[in-house]
């Protein structure tokens, strides 16, 4: 099964989220490793809105967060969902032979979800058996351990107020990206999450592809020489309102890649692609692509050139793109698990805040026909 391209990937996975995830877990949670473990961490999930309006099946809920429950009923979404995203569950994100020897993660369990919409909540909590609906953000925070927003395709407009019950109570939370809509926003949902000491995670799925975790690896061991430059390119065509979301999946490659201290951007759209340079003062720059036809196979490529080696890769494992998004969904849950239990932050929050000013100053370079925008003209 080959990924589908542009906007109707994002269209299809909603659509498998919602209904695989439905189908019987082939594992259920082992008793014994709970008992051992002890604590059965709780997660409380959000699904947020797109400007008021629900995300029914919301993918980053269903989709992302579903490794944290122990089963799973295929009854309650084979009703709206067709066969193929069914299967593509059953071959991948529920397959034991495919579940990484952790999934579905032996000590945890959802526990609530949140929707401003009750009727997407019933859903989803009808399709993982044990999960209440909470009829506030209070409830779900007095029975969570943890808090997962996921955002298919909002732009943040509601994060602060949908998580900051739970970092009011220092819940270790993962916010979806964009974490927030402004740059001013970004920076409310971090200063408030320091206040509270309640540790935040936030980024792109791209941030945990196994290629990505290579480039790191050979980043870390210097075998190569140093890190040159960073190519970072997206499929789907180009468009300014799209770049606010769904250009921050590259621009958050180059961030994990090259680190922040970023010192300005420009950029430059044309026809159904765009262009982005990101500079830094003491090191060599990253490119960014949005709009890539050559890509849309995968979905995205990204290519880290080192002064002996150049390592290029997409989300896919072997040629196989399921199985390569299966494991950064994987991975990006790992993360967040290890924060809420060890309460140490994956992402610095300056790699965070700088992807939010790097998209805003893209788009104010784009409105000035190139301009090289430093990031302290977006910073505040």
């Amino acid at each position: 099964m080959h990924p589908p391209s542009d906007s109707s990937r994002r269209e299809f996975l909603a659509a498998t989220a919602a209904a695989a995830l439905g189908a019987v877990t082939a594992r259920a949670a082992d008793p014994a490793a709970q008992s051992s473990a002890g604590k059965v961490w709780r997660i409380g999930v959000i699904s947020a809105s797109i400007h008021g309006k629900p995300q029914k099946t919301n993918g980053h809920t269903w989709h992302f967060a579903q490794g944290f429950h122990p089963e799973v009923k295929m009854a309650a979404v084979e009703k709206t969902l067709t066969k193929g995203p069914i299967d593509l569950f059953n071959s991948h994100f529920r397959n034991p032979k495919e579940d990484f020897a952790r999934l579905p993660f032996s000590d945890t369990r959802i526990s609530a979800i949140y929707d401003a919409d009750p009727a997407s909540a019933a859903l989803f909590a009808e399709a993982f058996p044990g999960v209440q609906v909470a009829r506030s953000l209070d409830e779900l925070v007095a029975n969570s351990d943890a808090i997962w927003l996921g955002d298919a395709s909002g732009t943040g407009d509601d994060h602060f107020d949908l998580i900051a019950p739970g970092l009011a109570k220092g819940l270790p939370t993962f916010c979806d990206k964009p974490i927030g809509e402004t740059v001013a926003g970004t920076r409310k949902i971090l200063e408030f999450a320091r206040k509270n000491n309640a540790p935040l995670m936030s980024s792109s799925l791209y941030r945990h592809q196994w290629g990505t975790e290579e480039a790191l690896r050979m980043k870390r061991s210097g075998e190569f020489g140093p890190l040159q430059y960073v190519i970072a390119s997206q499929a789907g065509g180009w468009s300014l309102p799209g770049w606010f979301v769904y250009g921050q999946h590259p621009v958050w490659m180059a961030m994990t890649l090259c680190g922040s201290g970023v010192k300005a951007v420009n950029m430059y759209a044309r026809e159904a692609a765009c262009h982005a340079l990101i500079t830094y003062e003491d090191r060599m720059p990253a490119e960014v692509w949005y709009g890539r036809p050559d890509v849309r196979a995968t979905y995205c490529s990204t290519s880290a050139h080192f002064e002996k080696k150049t390592h290029e890769w997409t989300p896919a494992i072997d040629g196989n793109y399921w199985l390569g998004h299966h494991y950064q969904i994987f991975r990006m849950a790992q993360a967040f698990l290890g924060m809420a239990k060890m309460r140490i932050e994956p992402v610095p929050h300056q790699e965070i805040l700088e992807v939010t000013a790097i998209i805003h100053a893209a788009a104010k370079s784009l409105q000035e026909k190139g301009r090289l925008v430093e990031l302290a003209e977006v910073m505040g």
